[in-house]
Order: C-alpha cells, then structure tokens, then sequence
C-alpha cells in the first residue's frame, strides 16, 4: 500500500507553482505579440487573425511521464496517437480545422523499432483528424536521455473559419461531458508514484495506456458556446477556462461514468477528492457549454452554468 496523502506535488509535479511561474513571464509572451494575436497564453490554443480573414489556432504539448509506462510495457504506437489528438483537442476547443502537424522525438539513442512505432501512431491520428504530418525533428542526445528514454512532443496549426461564431455563454447553460478512456496523458507522474511496486501486467499496462481520445468529430457536429479540453489541472483547472468572468458550473458527480482505473488510483494512494479532482479527468475528456435549446437528444448533461460565488467557480455534487 502507498504512503497516506499521496500528491501530484509530492509526486514531483506542482501545478501551483507552474502557475507562478507563468503569471512571471507573461508579460515577456505579451510583448511580442500585435495586433494579429487574438488570443495568447490561457486558452487552450493561440489565434492568430490571418491578413485575408479567418484565424490560425496553434498549440503545442507533449505526453509526459506516460512515455515511462509505455517504455516498461514496451509498447508505443499508441504514445503517437496520444500527442496528435491531445494537440488536437486543444485547437477543437477554439473551433480549429487541424492542417498540420509536426513533432519533435529526443532520445538517448534511436531505437527503429521504437521510432517506426511512434510515427506509425501519429500518422493513424493524423489520418483520422485529415492533418497532414508535416515534418518533424529527431534528435539523438546520448549523456542528456538514458539508454532506452525518449520524448516525444507536437505541434499543430489549424484554421478557424472567418465566419465561425459562438453564442455568449450565460447561466442557466448546460455542461455536455464527453467520456475519456483513462488518464489520457495527464497526472502520470502521480499514478506511477501510486502504482510504484505493483506488477505492470497487461491489464494494468492497457489501462494506463489507453489512447488519448479525439473530439474532433464531437465538436463539428454539436452546437456549442465553449469548450473545455480536461488536461493537466483536471476537471477544477480546465473548466473555468472557458467560463466568462462572474460564471461558474455546479456539477452532478453522478451523471457520468467513471473508468474504474480511477477508483484503483483513489484507493491504492489514499487520494483526496481535492487531489483526484484538480489532478485527474475523472471520466470527462471535454466538457462543452450548450444552450439548452441546442442539446443533442443522446448528450450526457452533467451539469449547468451558474452565477460564480467567491474563487471556487466549479462545485462539484
């Protein structure tokens, strides 16, 4: 059993304090931009206003420490699949077609088989958003990665159609939850500290490595005013990101499913909710803002807009 009072922080990871940090340089990230930037650093994605009309959405990210449960399994075609469509989550939330994608791959030394399962991976996930894979960069730095480490990071611009408007976001919206397969590519840190010890048998592995799923076609054929990509942060980090100022959004915990890997992570860790909630998806990929005479006959509603009462904007019950 692990130590009582497990946390991401303990665990290596402190959001709090990334978020220090960001409040620092955002000034530096401000004053490169003009007027072309129409959205930098908090939303999900960049925009940048394009001469002729319409916006490109750009985003970068990587798959973290799951890269170290994918090397102990041996198994990574679905690491590629997870950087595209966690990139491309990020760009649907601001309404992006993807055009491209590119990636960077470091490693200690170039395994073939390795790096053929990666690009395999992410080359699927292109496919299925109609992204090209672009290009990339691999980089082999022996005395920087061990022997058998690698990283693996995306990069992907798309394009926000001119005449793509959102209705404003009032109270009394509803909240669409979107199911996730598993931890997607977030707070592995933390279940790797959880799961330290344990036998990493095939149906663990294939629950700590369930691919990131795409919403790609969830968000072209709904009607929404806001979108929320659950990443890093969890459910408590990301859902205010698209909340106007003054609003916030009561969940109900029980109107969705929750994948069981959660449950053995709660249990095994002897996790708050406070930690599972502002570390995990706890079961909701994206979480999108309707109208509610714009809800889709087989949605799960999982909650509503609400006025924000104090610094707590999400509540949960």
């Amino acid at each position: 059993m692990s130590q009582e009072g497990l946390s991401y922080a303990a665990a290596g990871v402190d959001i709090e304090a990334y978020e220090r940090a960001l409040e620092r340089v955002k000034p530096l990230i401000a004053a490169t931009h003009g007027k072309e930037v129409v959205a930098g650093v908090g939303p999900f994605a960049g925009l940048f206003a394009l001469p002729g009309g319409g916006q490109l959405a750009a985003s970068a990210d990587g798959v973290g420490t799951k890269i170290k449960v994918a090397i102990a399994a041996a198994r990574h075609r679905g690491i590629g699949i997870d950087i595209v469509n966690h990139c491309v989550n990020d760009i649907a939330c601001l309404g992006a077609r993807p055009l491209f994608f590119l990636d960077y791959f470091a490693t200690g030394k170039l395994d073939p088989n390795v790096f053929t399962q990666l690009v395999d991976g992410m080359s699927e996930a292109c496919r299925d958003a109609s992204c090209a894979l672009l290009g990339g960069e691999t980089a082999e730095m022996p005395g920087v990665y061990a022997l058998g480490d690698y990283d693996l990071a995306g990069f992907i611009v798309g394009l926000v159609d001119e005449k793509a408007r959102r209705e404003p976001i009032v109270a009394g919206d509803l909240l669409i939850g979107l199911p996730s397969s598993g931890l997607h590519t977030n707070g592995y840190s933390l279940a790797r500290k959880v799961f330290e010890g344990a036998p990493l048998d095939d149906a663990l592995a294939g629950e700590l490595l369930a691919p990131h799923t795409s919403y790609l076609r969830d968000l072209q054929n709904i009607r929404w005013k806001g979108a929320a990509h659950i990443t890093g942060g969890g459910i408590l980090g990301n859902l205010p990101r698209c909340l106007p100022e003054g609003l916030g959004a009561r969940l109900r915990r029980r109107a969705w499913h929750e994948p069981p890997i959660f449950g053995k992570i709660r249990r095994r860790g002897r996790l708050s909710d406070d930690e599972m909630w502002g570390t995990f998806n706890m079961g909701l990929g994206m979480i999108l803002v309707v109208g509610q005479e714009h809800l889709p006959q087989d949605a799960t509603v999982v909650g509503e807009v609400v006025a924000a009462r104090g610094p707590e904007r999400v509540t949960i019950s």
